[in-house]
């Protein structure tokens, strides 16, 4: 089945991977509009393609056309949108540095004094090691190809619909070699994970005591105020309000402090009550003498059940 020239405006390029194995990718000249965020790439030498293989990268790309001109970039289809909002971010600067130069040209030359540079002795965090693994995307994905010239866009076009093999790049491995990469890439050395770990926790901890330096209130110490005055916080069970004020206590707080302090009253008088030699042998005499009568009871129960004839033992 022979396939059409064009496809919604697109020129089919076969890429043949081997000889059972054929993609296809569509191609044709970019032509921006003024709201699209694509409008700052140039029209007349930018190529755009559409349904690129999940795994290819700038390098593949730049080899594939090579042969129809010097490759200035390659933009993947969400770069694109970034580069536009990139271009703006440094017209805005360079606004901003000219202004900031016309300003120190109206002022007065002074001496400028040597400021002492500070060293930095911020821990610094060993990185894991990182693998040449290249980026997997989804597949039909675009992006745009920027000739230098125009001719090389227009030599490209012409012969777009002739098969190509696909360049590999050694630097990057693919296939079967890309997840083999990938699964020793995600399992370093313990030693290596290691000092990872422990730099980035020196890296907290500075930043913690950096910041604990950096507050007013410290524990332990007096507050005083503005006027010389000593603020007087609550401490204790109910909290301290560090930096100023007395603390109050809620509600719900407060009666389970009174609950346990019940219950500590309770505890209290049960070990009382048994603390002295008196009172185990009074307690053991009431006792002794609650089963006694216990027993008289009974007694006074058979004899009546005895006198009426219906007491049947066995």
């Amino acid at each position: 089945m022979a396939l059409p020239e064009t496809v919604s405006g697109f020129t089919p390029s076969p890429i043949v991977y081997s000889p059972s194995s054929t993609h296809y990718i569509y191609v044709r000249p970019h032509s921006g509009t003024k709201k699209s965020p694509q409008k700052t790439l140039p029209d007349g030498r930018t190529l755009f393609l559409v349904n690129l293989p999940p795994d290819a990268t700038e390098r593949e790309l730049v080899l594939l056309f090579k042969s129809y001109g010097t490759v200035e970039r390659v933009i993947f289809d969400l770069d694109a949108v970034e580069l536009h909002h990139e271009e703006q971010s440094s017209d805005e600067e360079m606004e901003d540095v000219t202004k900031v130069a016309e300003g120190e040209a109206g002022a007065e030359d002074k001496p400028r004094k040597r400021r002492k540079v500070a060293k930095d002795e911020t821990p610094k965090v060993i990185p894991l090691p990182s693998s040449n693994i290249r980026t997997l995307r989804q597949s039909g994905r675009s992006a745009h190809l920027i000739f230098l010239d125009a001719s090389s866009l227009d030599r490209a076009m012409a012969s777009a619909s002739k098969p190509r093999a696909w360049p590999t790049s050694s630097g990057e491995p693919s296939g079967i070699s890309h997840y083999m990469a990938l699964y020793d890439s995600l399992r370093p050395p313990l030693d290596v994970v290691q000092a990872h770990a422990d730099s980035t926790m020196e890296l907290y901890e500075y930043e913690l005591q950096k910041t604990k330096q950096k507050s007013k209130f410290r524990k332990g110490e007096a507050i005083v105020d503005e006027d010389g005055f000593t603020l007087v916080t609550r401490g204790g069970a109910y909290g301290q309000t560090l930096g100023g004020g007395v603390g109050v206590a809620s509600k719900r707080f407060q009666q389970n402090g009174q609950t346990k302090r019940n219950r500590g009253k309770k505890k209290e008088a049960q070990e009382k009550e048994g603390f002295y030699g008196f009172q185990k042998a009074e307690k053991q005499r009431n006792k002794l003498m609650e089963l006694k009568k216990g027993w008289e009871e009974d007694k006074a129960k058979v004899e009546k059940l005895k006198a009426s004839r219906r007491f049947k033992p066995y």
